[in-house]
């Protein structure tokens, strides 16, 4: 069920994520509204990156392909 939670809130700051311009390009940005956990979980797996202080985090590149992969196994479309 965890893996499932962490799968679920990758995909959730894929879809509620913005382009973001910060000086040296463009980034994938979303607001960490979730559980800490999965946060975490996601940080350590390389598919995020923020600090604890702020309040969103830059999607990896292997971040939103993670997600784009979730989107065809839960069926959602982009």
């Amino acid at each position: 069920m965890k893996d499932q939670i962490d799968e679920l809130t990758l995909l959730l700051l894929y879809l509620t994520s913005f382009k973001d311009d910060y000086g040296l390009g463009e980034a994938q940005r979303s607001w960490k509204g979730y559980p800490f956990e999965s946060l975490n979980e996601l940080n350590e797996d390389k598919y995020i990156v923020g600090s604890k202080r702020s309040k969103s985090v830059y999607l990896t590149d292997g971040g939103i392909k993670q997600a784009q992969e979730l989107l065809k196994k839960y069926n959602i479309v982009d």
